[in-house]
Formats: structure tokens, C-alpha cells, sequence
């Protein structure tokens, strides 16, 4: 198995379970207990760790952006919701405040690279300079950037931190075997080239078949063709739209990885 995937919601977690038999992301085993439970060793053998994992939008965005999938790495999205404006946002005092965690995982595996994701509203909780504090400490590198999902086509903005970060000492020798790999493109030259199968125009594979519909809010939103039609599913539809709602945005997040690791090819 590649990778390995954390996700404690029984719902998203048999999600995962079934793109990964259907082959929409990358082979591997669901681990459905809280992070809290996991330890070092049960992380043995596996290429690529993905922590809070949801519905598998990180191994998604891996293989936009032409990352195969057995190269090195990790990702997490801890939970939003200490951060959010639209909840409670008692910030690190939440007991949903699970960064630290994977910090704690993080320091003890020592991953070469890994991605992440987190709300806006959290940077001004100090949410992103308590994360990069720890990892510089541990000798990372650290970037972030706020981008919109409307940055790739997406019918609404839904701002979100996207970060990465990268192991100083770690050994160049795996950058320069992931650089020259024929399975991808990040090689010399790789940027004027085609970085995944997705036309310029990404808007036209993704949502355009999507409609306005205005809600009970009297707010309007743009839903997929046939959403909201009679269904007597009440039950799956709510978990459908949590696990939607708590998705990234793959599109978004294969362009913040084809950005980071194009920079940190150079200088590695």
C-alpha cells in the first residue's frame, strides 16, 4: 500500500475507502481513528500520510499537479471550525484544535515534505505562526498563501490558507529522483509544459454545468445540475454536504503544489 489516510468520521472515512477501490486516488488503507490515537510506528511503510483526510482532496491535488503516487509526502487540514467565523471560534482553547497533534507526528516521522490547508480567519489567530514556529524549529521551510477556489473557475471565492513546507536536511537526492522521473514533468522545462490533463479553461470541466439556486436564506449559490431534487436520503444528503463542505479545493491546492515545488527545485 502508498498511502495511508486518517479520518475519524465514519462517513468520510467509508468515502475514502471507496474512491480508493474505484481508483480515484492514491491505493492505500483508512485508518478511522481520532489522530489523537495515532502513533509513530503504525505510519511504517507508507509513501504518503494523509491526516484529517476527508474525502481525499489532497491525493487528488497530488496527482493534478503530477506528483505520482508513491513520492514522499504528507498532508493535513486540521478542523476549522476554532477558527472559523461562523462558529464558536475559541481558536486554541477549542478541544477540536488538533494541529498540535499532527505537529506532534510531524516532529516524530520528520516528513520530507508535506501540504496543508486551513481557513482565512485563522491567520489572525495565530494559527499559521504557531504552525511554522514549530516546524522552523524542527529546520523547515515554510510557505503560505491565501487563494480563492473563484481562482480556478470555481462559481464562489472560498478563501483558504494553503501551506507547505520542506525539510531542510533533508537528502536532495530524493527532490533530484522526483525531478528527473519520466512518471512526471517537474524536470527542466517542466513549466512550459502541460502539468496535468485539465484545459486553461478549468472552469469548463468543473462547474459548468453548474446552476444558480437560490436557498431558504434567500441567498443565492451555485449547486450542481439536479441538486436538491425529491429525495427521501434526508440522512446521506446532510453527511453528502458536510464532506463536500469540509473538502478543499484539488484544482486549487495542484497549483500550490506545482508552485511550491517548482521553487523549492531550485534551490535544493
Amino acid at each position: 500500500m502508498t498511502a495511508y489516510y486518517n479520518e475519524f468520521d465514519p462517513f468520510a472515512a467509508q468515502w475514502l475507502r471507496n474512491l480508493i477501490d474505484s481508483g480515484l486516488i492514491a491505493p492505500g488503507i483508512v485508518d478511522d481513528r481520532s489522530i489523537s490515537d495515532v502513533t509513530p510506528s503504525d505510519l511504517n511503510g507508507f509513501k504518503q500520510c494523509h491526516f484529517f483526510a476527508g474525502i481525499g482532496g489532497w491525493s487528488l491535488a497530488l496527482r493534478l499537479a503530477g506528483v505520482p503516487d508513491d513520492y514522499p509526502c504528507w498532508t493535513g487540514s486540521p478542523p476549522c471550525q476554532p477558527f472559523s467565523t461562523a462558529g464558536k471560534q475559541l481558536g486554541r482553547l477549542d478541544p477540536r484544535h488538533l494541529a498540535p497533534t499532527f505537529v506532534r507526528l510531524i516532529k516524530q516521522r520528520r516528513p520530507t515534505v508535506l501540504f496543508g490547508e486551513q481557513v482565512k480567519a485563522a491567520i489572525g489567530k495565530y494559527w499559521l505562526d504557531d504552525l511554522f514556529d514549530e516546524l522552523e524549529n524542527e529546520n523547515y521551510a515554510c510557505a503560505a498563501s491565501v487563494l480563492p477556489a473563484s481562482g480556478v473557475g470555481a462559481p464562489h471565492k472560498r478563501e483558504r490558507i494553503c501551506f507547505g513546507a520542506v525539510l531542510g536536511d533533508s537528502n536532495s537526492q530524493v527532490w533530484k529522483g522526483f525531478r528527473k522521473s519520466e512518471q512526471v514533468i517537474f524536470q527542466e522545462g517542466w513549466a512550459d509544459e502541460k502539468r496535468h490533463p485539465l484545459s486553461s479553461n478549468v472552469a469548463s470541466h468543473f462547474w459548468s454545468d453548474w446552476q444558480p439556486n437560490e436557498g431558504a436564506d434567500g441567498q443565492i449559490r451555485m449547486l450542481p445540475a439536479g441538486y436538491g431534487e425529491a429525495s427521501n436520503g434526508v440522512s446521506s444528503r446532510v453527511e453528502l454536504l458536510r464532506g463536500y463542505g469540509n473538502a478543499i479545493v484539488p484544482q486549487l491546492a495542484a497549483e500550490f503544489i506545482s508552485a511550491f515545488l517548482e521553487s523549492c527545485g531550485e534551490s535544493l
